[in-house]
């Protein structure tokens, strides 16, 4: 929700003691001056002044929605995307790569891709229909694309990626099982009622998105 450039570093009081005597100080990293008088030295130099902007607007959000909306709007956004995916999967040439469901994570969704490299579809995707998706990180670079849904997301906006993901594999002929847009639309639906109960009736609408003309 905030772009990236910030960082933030927590010391005890071990820590800064530590840091009295020791002797590989280096000007970005060195406590003493970064907590002296010169406000400007807290950034190391210019502060990033619309990145702090940024992350008091997304706080402000987060806060406004209430943390445990924001933590039940990811789980239901997430699972929408694993129930898509075990549906493709049906197909034989895709696979979510956390095969332990309770080891999956809320943020991002890696989804390996067999017998194709998934540069392809992401480009597709980007090129034909506007969305772009994350490529696979490390040892699964070339191997799998992934599927985020974390931070300001709701979920027309998971349902329009999921329905490109899967528009994409259709125009590339890459084999998957048909209707897993339908899966997880069919577990919005099931899970959204729940949320309001709870009173956390905005889970699946923050952020709000405008319907076409309004």
């Amino acid at each position: 929700m905030t772009p990236p450039g910030l960082s933030f570093v927590a010391a005890g009081k071990r820590a800064l003691e530590a840091h009295e005597t020791a002797d590989l100080r280096t000007f970005y990293w060195d406590w003493t001056e970064r907590e002296g008088p010169r406000h400007y030295n807290k950034y190391c130099g210019t502060p990033p002044e619309h990145l702090l902007f940024g992350l008091r607007k997304a706080m402000d959000m987060l806060f406004e929605e209430g943390l445990p909306a924001v933590f039940e709007r990811h789980r239901i956004l997430a699972e929408a995307t694993r129930r898509a995916v075990a549906v493709w999967a049906a197909g034989g040439a895709l696979s979510l790569n956390v095969l332990e469901p309770a080891a999956r994570a809320n943020s991002v969704t890696t989804v390996l891709l067999e017998g194709q490299d998934p540069a392809e579809l992401i480009g597709y995707a980007d090129r034909e229909l506007g969305v772009v998706l994350g490529i696979g990180i490390g040892d699964l670079s070339g191997k799998a694309f992934r599927i985020a849904h974390m931070g300001h997301v709701n979920a027309p906006m998971m349902l329009g990626t999921l329905g490109v993901v899967e528009s994409t594999l259709a125009a590339l002929a890459i084999p998957h099982g048909k209707g897993g847009v339908q899966a997880a639309v069919d577990w919005i639906a099931e899970a959204a009622p729940a949320t309001k109960v709870s009173g956390a009736a905005n889970a699946v609408a923050a952020p709000r998105a405008a319907a076409p003309g309004e």
